[in-house]
Parts: C-alpha cells; structure tokens; sequence
C-alpha cells in the first residue's frame, strides 16, 4: 500500500518561491480564474500544448498522460472505480482536489520541462485556493499533494515503456502505384511512424481493431472516392459552399483540443462532481489515444497514397473511371502520413462515442477552433459533429470518404471497449 510522505510546505513559502521568477500579481490573477481542478488543469494542459505547438497526433498521447493521472488521483482518494493504471491506495483524509494539481502538473512539467515556471505559477495559484483563512496548507491538502506526486510519477514510469520515440527514423514512402509519398508542399517524411507500434493503453492490440482496408484502385468505390474529392476538396472548388469550406477549415484544429473542450462543457452542464468529471476526461482521452494508435497501425499497413498524389497520378491506377489533373491542388495542405483511415474520424469517432456514452448522442452543444479564431459552431448532436469532420477532410481535399467512414467507425468500436473494460465501479467501493 502506498504511503503518503508527510510534506511541511506553507502557502507563503510557495508564493515566494514563484513569485521570484513570474511575480505574484500572475499568480492572483490565475487563482481568480479558478472553476475547479480537473477543468483548471485540463485547461492548463492545452495551454502548454498550444504554446509548445504540439501537433494533434502527439497530443493524443500527453492528454491521455495527464487525464490517467488526474483520474487515478482523484479516485485513488474516493476508491469507487478500477484505476487506469495506480491502485487506489491513497493516504487517508487525502484531498482529492490537492491530488488532482499536483498529479497534471508534474506530468505536464515531464513532458513540457521548458514551460516549468509557468507550470509552477499555475500550481501556485491552485494551492492558493486550497489554502485556509491563514494562508495555510492543511493536512489533507499535504497528503493529497504527495499522493498526486505519488500517482504521477508512476503514470509516468508506466507510459515511458510504451515505445514513442520523439524522433523516430524519416519514413519516406514509396514510388509504387496506390502507394504514399511525401507531398507538397513541403514533401515531409511520414508522421508519426512509431505510432503504429506503441503499447495501447487499454486494448490489447491495434490489430484487432483494424479497419479493412481501402478500395482496390480499379474499383467503382475507389474511383467515386476520388471524383468526389476532386470534385469537392480542390482548392478553387466551386462545387464547395461557403460553409463547407468554413468548416474545413474549422476541423483543421487541434483534434484533442475540439473534445475535450466539448467534454468539459458538458460536465459543467451536468454538474458532475470532481471524481466523475476526471472519469469522463479520462474514458474519453484513452479512447482517443487507443483509437489513433490503431489508426496509425493501419495507416502504416495500407500505406495508402493521399488525394493529392493519387489525382495527378490518376493515368497510373489501372481505373478507367478517374482521370489525371497534374495541376490539382487540395484546398488545405496534406499532412504529412498515409491517407487511409482518417485520423481526425478516428479520434473524433472515439471522442463522440465515449461523450454519448454520459450524456446521450443528441444533446446541444457548440465547439471553437484555433484555426478559426471567434467562430462558434452549434451542434444538435455528438454524432451530427462526427459527420461534419468527416465530410470536412474530404470538402479540405486530404481525405478520401472511405478513409473517414471507417476511421470513424473503428473509433466508435474502440471506445466500446473502452467504455465496457476501463474505469468500471468497484463492487462496495466508493466512501
């Protein structure tokens, strides 16, 4: 059983300590922005993600990091539900709140060591609200500290064994028909190769969960993949509305960052208490994570080649119902990996899922995006959203619909699994 350090620390002390570096006056001002602590440091752990311009398909990976330790801090202190990872052994009268800071922030320092002392304000400012009429850090606040410390580090130790590589080998691809090269403009090697072979974080195997594959080239439902995309993503379309090309660009954000957003929004709606919200966070940012590692197993499978290529090369494929545009350009630049299943489908198809889960599939809703600064988009439905990435990737000219479809849809059989295997109620557990 874990046992909590007794840790002497007073809140003046924190406030000198920061204060040195980034000044008190930042401190206050992030303290009276306080909601509660798994939104403040989901929240915190998109401020470090847009600031370190972590690509989408990384930050899969450091908010399934932070919400597993999150979760398994609040709930190691209530014991109601298995554990992600840590058994649920935490001090006695341990502040689930004061677990929940420290657990984010020291994950958050790991994988962000150049925005320390911003990190650090940002704990200083929690420990402000958990603070006494005094100025003080109570017992339990002191216990939930060393657990949250407790549970990161082990989060930490568990997922440095899963295989990424910051900088894996370049993966340049291929010149063989039907198969992916890198693309302009930029002619990057693969993405996030090593993707395909990290350890999930729930399911067993990526394997299991891969999708069919693509069309053959010379099949009908490989040529009406392509026309539409021709048709539909070039970038001087006039096939495309205004807002089908609104709203492609609108999905071209931070695939994370849409739903979780829209996780806690909801909770908020709901009411949810501490431990129930992280529970939400969690389930949803493991589905995803799973569901972009299963994704990117196929990708690296199928190695399918992107719209781009596979129009201007349109004369090759052995197709008799496409023809080549060597001039075609797509309405959004190409990311930089294989074409087939999508992985903004596949994630969002896990996020929608696991959210539907909670709260039913047709509930009101409205989501932003950093790619479209002050537009507000309104939903009727988690799944009336999905649909929208879908055809988003193809209106954008860097997908095929079939590589979204069944994106999509291995993203909602993953969160299935997720939703039926992880996080489940402990029989007589909870206090």
């Amino acid at each position: 059983m874990y046992k909590g350090k007794r840790m002497k620390i007073q809140i003046r002390k924190v406030r000198w300590l920061i204060q040195a570096s980034i000044g008190i006056a930042t401190i206050m001002a992030l303290s009276s922005t306080h909601a509660d602590e798994v939104t403040d440091w989901n929240e915190n752990t998109f401020t470090a993600i847009f600031t370190a311009k972590t690509t989408p398909l990384i930050s899969t990976r450091v908010t399934a990091m932070v919400q597993s330790a999150v979760f398994d801090a609040v709930n190691g202190v209530y014991q109601r539900y298995a554990p992600v990872h840590v058994p649920a052994e935490a001090p006695s009268g341990a502040s689930a709140r004061a677990a929940v800071v420290q657990a984010a922030h020291n994950i958050l320092v790991l994988l962000y060591p150049a925005q320390q002392a911003t990190l650090d304000a940002q704990l200083a400012a929690s420990l402000l609200n958990l603070s006494d009429e005094n100025g003080e850090l109570g017992e339990s606040v002191l216990r939930g500290l060393a657990w949250g410390r407790h549970v990161a580090d082990e989060i930490w130790s568990w997922r440095t064994g899963d295989h990424f590589t910051p900088a894996p080998p370049p993966y340049l691809g291929s010149t063989e028909i039907g198969k992916w090269r890198p693309t302009p403009p930029g002619f990057l090697s693969g993405a996030g190769p090593q993707f395909a072979y990290m350890t999930p974080w729930a399911i067993s195997s990526p394997v299991t969960y891969r999708p069919a594959g693509p069309p053959a080239l010379n099949t009908v439902p490989y040529a009406n993949d392509v026309n539409e995309t021709k048709l539909m993503g070039s970038l001087n379309s006039t096939a495309r509305s205004a807002d089908q090309t609104l709203f492609s660009v609108f999905w071209a954000g931070n695939t994370p960052g849409f739903w979780n957003r829209t996780a806690v929004q909801l909770s908020e709606r709901y009411d949810l208490s501490l431990l129930e919200k992280a529970r939400v966070l969690a389930a949803m940012n493991i589905a995803m994570a799973d569901a972009i590692i299963v994704c990117w197993e196929a990708k690296y499978h199928y190695e399918l080649w992107r719209p781009i290529t596979a129009i201007q090369f349109a004369d090759l494929d052995g197709n008799d119902d496409t023809t080549a545009d060597t001039a075609w350009t797509p309405s959004l630049v190409t990311p930089n990996h294989p074409e087939y299943p999508s992985g903004h489908s596949s994630a969002s198809g896990a996020s929608a899922e696991v959210l539907a889960a909670f709260f039913g599939d047709n509930i009101d809703f409205t989501i932003t995006s950093e790619a479209t600064p002050g537009v507000v988009r309104y939903y009727t439905s988690l799944s009336g959203a999905v649909d929208e990435v879908r055809d988003a990737r193809v209106y954008a000219g860097i997908h095929f619909r079939t590589a979204c479809v069944d994106g999509q849809n291995m993203g909602r059989r993953v969160a299935h699994y997720v939703l039926d295997n992880s996080l489940q109620r402990v029989r007589g557990g909870g206090h």
